[in-house]
């Protein structure tokens, strides 16, 4: 079964270029502005003091079970 809210195929490809864009984070006002923000209301990213987006450590795991290594 599975026990975690479910990620819009929209946010699952920015958590995916959340991870991709590194220690740089991804900057606010970009097209998919509404999905980093889902994503830091889900836990999987937060938002740095210059406003740029990181992925947590349950985003990194949340990638790697749901985006890389899907069942």
């Amino acid at each position: 079964m599975w026990s975690e809210p479910y990620l819009e195929t929209c946010c699952r490809s920015a958590l995916h270029r959340l991870m991709l864009s590194g220690a740089a984070g991804r900057p606010p006002g970009m097209k998919d502005q509404p999905c980093l923000e889902r994503l830091e209301r889900m836990g999987l990213a937060s938002q740095d003091a210059n406003g740029r987006y990181h992925p947590t450590p349950q985003g990194a795991a949340r990638h790697e079970s749901e985006i890389l290594s899907p069942s």
